[in-house]
């Protein structure tokens, strides 16, 4: 009997991810369902990403929704072993460090099901991060292990992990290379703006260690505008609604030069990261996203899970204070964006050529 094998995702980011894993499975007649946990809640830009990149509706929403870490896991958890019950699949595969990631790696190991680990072995050394405990203990849990780099191969042989280890890419690659010319010419967002490219910077933050600290959003804030000012272009924030929330509840006063603007979906959002002069960001993903488009990206972090970036000098880390923020997008802006990122290409490709041989072993 064909293996069966279960993919469990449940925010915007995977959704982007796991496209080409999907659409790769489709092309193999891979038997497989999708539990989307409904962890990232909007329906309506849910759909919006469904419809940029194709996907087939998932067999499951469990809609979990917000709630704290504890919450969201506990649910997922719940709901996602009554669907393995029913389907009794003999692969869940998660992708990195996400609470539907963590989720379902318990869940799957609670029930003696083989767990492949899609994006494995990123450390940011720093478990304060909620997502870097989920990648530890995912990690630990996995039977498969697919790793973007040699770097997140040497993390796993660092903590003793050494088998079923394969250094294939990652699936971002697979996304751009498929999706960015089609945003290019489909995207309406640079006129709807009245922006031209590299005259504007791009700005994203949403983690709780900054849009749910006031001091730390306002520093924010500052380094922006100062940025705005010192080169004399606009900042563009696309500003999720809790992020929003969290600016009116501290009173924080926006700076002139930066412009709120209202959630994106996948085609608009790269669309201004390709053509914008240099990115601001908190985000992990963004970090591959900048590398492999060749823009310059400033970290507003104190660390990241992505250091192939900071050795490969697509990226700097520039903490929170504003005036290394300022300093780090000048540096950044005075690099040339000759580098050659390493994420490789055909990801999903390589990733269904292993787990198709595995599952005829096994």
């Amino acid at each position: 009997m064909k293996k069966k094998f279960c993919l469990i995702f449940g925010t915007r980011p995977e959704i982007i991810k796991m496209a080409p894993f999907i659409h790769e499975a489709i092309k193999r007649k891979i038997n497989f369902f999708v539990i989307h946990t409904g962890q990232h809640y909007s329906e309506v830009m849910d759909k919006v990403f469904w419809e940029n990149l194709e996907l087939p509706d998932p067999k499951y929403n469990l809609g979990v929704g917000s709630g704290s870490h504890a919450e969201q896991v506990g649910k997922m958890m719940i709901e996602t072993e009554k669907v393995l019950q029913v389907e009794k699949p003999d692969y869940v595969c998660v992708y990195a460090d996400l609470n539907s990631s963590i989720a379902g790696a318990l869940t799957a190991a609670k029930m003696g099901i083989s767990i492949v680990q899609l994006e494995a072995g990123l450390r940011s050394f720093d478990r304060a991060m909620p997502e870097e405990v989920n990648r530890l203990v995912v990690d630990r849990l996995a039977q498969y292990f697919f790793a973007p780099t040699e770097l997140q191969h040497q993390h796993l042989l660092a903590e003793g992990i050494s088998q079923n280890i394969f250094v294939v890419g990652n699936l971002i690659a697979d996304v751009i290379a498929k999706n960015l010319s089609k945003a290019l010419d489909s995207s309406a967002i640079m006129g709807y703006l009245a922006l031209t490219p590299k005259n504007y910077f791009l700005m994203t933050t949403h983690r709780p260690a900054v849009v749910d600290k006031k001091e730390v959003f306002s520093k924010i804030f500052t380094a922006v505008g100062r940025v705005a000012n010192e080169f004399n272009l606009p900042v563009i924030y696309p500003i999720h609604p809790r992020s929003r929330k969290n600016l009116e509840n501290f009173s924080l006063i926006v700076p002139t030069d930066v412009r709120l603007i209202d959630p994106l979906g996948y085609f608009d959002f790269l669309t201004l990261s390709a053509n914008a002069k240099l990115i601001l960001s908190d985000s992990g993903g963004i970090q591959e996203e900048a590398a492999i488009m060749r823009v310059p990206l400033v970290t507003l972090r104190e660390n990241t899970e992505r250091q192939e970036t900071l050795t490969l000098g697509s990226n700097i880390l520039a903490g929170f204070e504003p005036i290394a923020i300022l300093e780090k997008t000048q540096e950044m802006l005075e690099r040339p964006a000759n580098w050659q990122h390493p994420y490789g290409e055909n990801v999903a490709k390589k990733m269904w050529d292993v787990l198709e041989r595995a599952a005829s072993i096994n």
